[in-house]
């Protein structure tokens, strides 16, 4: 299946999410209550309060939002593999999706096209497609996948590549890139960091960055599963 596919029809992708507010305490009583109980399971397991657990609250589409898209393509150019950069930053949650959204209507919307991430069909794809719905959006044909069969989801992902049909089989893109001796240059911040860097620095391009480096490890995995070479860092621009 991988020996088929066509890098030039995928728009590889990760997002970053936060608390769609900074603190518990900023929830009204309401969203509060609702918190305690979605968050009971870390309580029990790891011995923390609603409030101490709030910190997980950007996982969750009810209860967070989305500040970074962050898309790469692959292309030819001038007869060398490159990868094209993109990303949609913004403090205002529409105007990411929007930006996301009409890109993938525009360009990536033939049956052939495909989106893939790494670990996104549990948390990246349906993340943005609930988000859309409660920022009252449409959904892009590809990310829509009630009434499909599985064959007519065209996602890629590239942690149930490496799981082979274990379904409790959990590997970090991390872990990956090491194995495969994929270069992760991981000198700023982490995904644990994104939340306090949104909100107590509002440093957008801070994230953007962060979020591309991610976009970038996952085409070269891909292309490691592939059997292919990495692409070196000089052909990777941002666009």
């Amino acid at each position: 299946m991988l020996n088929n596919l066509d890098l030039e029809r995928i728009l590889f992708l990760d997002i970053e999410t936060v608390p769609e507010v900074y603190n518990y305490g900023d929830m009204d009583e309401a969203k509060q209550a609702l918190w305690d109980h979605k968050s009971s399971y870390f309580q029990q397991r790891d011995g923390i309060s609603a409030e101490e657990a709030y910190e997980k609250a950007g996982i969750f589409a009810e209860f967070g939002k989305i500040v970074c898209i962050s898309v790469g393509l692959v292309a030819q150019q001038k007869g060398e593999t490159i990868v094209k950069l993109k990303s949609f930053c913004d403090h205002d949650e529409k105007a990411v999706l929007k930006g996301f959204c009409d890109l993938v209507n525009s360009y990536y919307n033939s049956p052939q096209h495909m989106l893939a991430g790494h670990n996104a069909k549990e948390f990246d794809f349906p993340y943005i497609a609930r988000r859309l719905l409660i920022n009252g959006m449409r959904l892009p044909n590809k990310l829509d996948t009630a009434g499909k069969k599985p064959w007519e989801i065209n996602h890629i992902d590239t942690m149930e590549l490496w799981k082979f049909g274990d379904f409790k089989h959990f590997t970090s893109l991390n872990l990956l890139a090491n194995i495969f001796k994929i270069p992760t240059p991981k000198d700023d911040i982490s995904g644990a960091d994104v939340a306090r860097v949104y909100y107590e620095e509002e440093d957008l391009e801070r994230i953007a960055v962060y979020c591309q480096k991610d976009v970038v490890t996952v085409i070269q995995l891909l292309l490691r599963f592939m059997g292919k070479p990495l692409i070196h860092d000089d052909y990777i621009i941002e666009s």
